[in-house]
């Protein structure tokens, strides 16, 4: 059987995650939504672009603010769940296509926002993808880039990477906050910054990732000892059975030259 591409890994975990993703509490979390509105400073005129949408709750949520949302995912399935949310929600001024980060069918400058969330760290060329995402965003619109970052410690971020693409096969890798903002830099952006953090529960986080039942044993192991020792950089604390993991996150936002 031949290895299965990155593309295939991500087709594969997220058209499984669909359903549970698109209810989980740290990914629907209403501040952390409200944050992402208030970065990217949108009005009636705007029409925004969701690169990687997943189950289309950011592309809702800008939907009563913007003329236009439209969302972008690789995965039929999540596709499936964010069309379920507009309907429910009753959304009319929203769309959606399936496409890849890396080749927007878009022509240059059609979107006044750009906004990704979560996606960066399943990325293999997250620097491909924010290019992509200048290409498509007009001259004075804003590009929107939310993730989860990895800590600056070398070894600490290594631990970090191997639990998490344990748990995740598509987790590619993490970028630490100042690589992040390097991306910016890099591509003539200069982005404002708002840290946050990601809560959730061991279980919880579990329970919609489809890790190989093999590790998880190895993966509970690991946060379970981070609460002790700090191994993996980042806030985690034991409360009885339960292991509480705090995810460190920013959104960056910077206005298209």
């Amino acid at each position: 059987m031949p290895t299965p591409t990155h593309s295939d890994l991500v087709l594969d975990q997220f058209s499984r995650q669909a359903r549970a993703f698109s209810v989980a509490t740290m990914i629907t979390d209403e501040r952390v939504l409200d944050m992402i509105i208030d970065a990217a400073q949108p009005n009636q005129d705007d029409i925004v672009l969701d690169v990687a949408c997943g189950p289309g709750i950011v592309v809702c949520a800008f939907a009563p603010h913007v003329r236009k949302a439209i969302g972008i995912d690789f995965t039929p399935a999540m596709l499936d769940q964010a069309r379920k949310r507009a309907a429910d929600k009753g959304v009319r001024n929203v769309g959606w296509d399936q496409g890849d980060a890396y080749s927007l069918p878009y022509p240059e400058g059609s979107f006044s926002i750009v906004v990704t969330r979560y996606s960066l760290h399943h990325l293999e060329q997250p620097k491909k993808a924010l290019r992509e995402m200048m290409r498509v965003c007009a001259p004075g619109g804003r590009i929107v880039v939310v993730d989860a970052y990895a800590p600056e410690d070398t070894a600490k971020a290594a631990a970090y990477h191997r639990v998490e693409k344990l748990r995740d096969p598509s987790h590619v890798r993490a970028l630490s906050l100042s690589e992040l903002k390097g991306l910016f830099t890099g591509a003539g952006l200069a982005a404002s910054e708002m840290v946050y953090q990601l809560p959730v529960e061991l279980n919880d986080l579990l329970a919609r990732a489809f890790p190989d039942t093999g590790d998880l044993a190895k993966i509970a192991a690991t946060f379970t000892a981070a609460a002790v020792d700090n191994r993996l950089g980042i806030p985690v604390r034991q409360d009885g059975d339960k292991v509480h993991i705090a995810y460190q996150a920013v959104i960056l936002a910077a206005e298209r030259p």
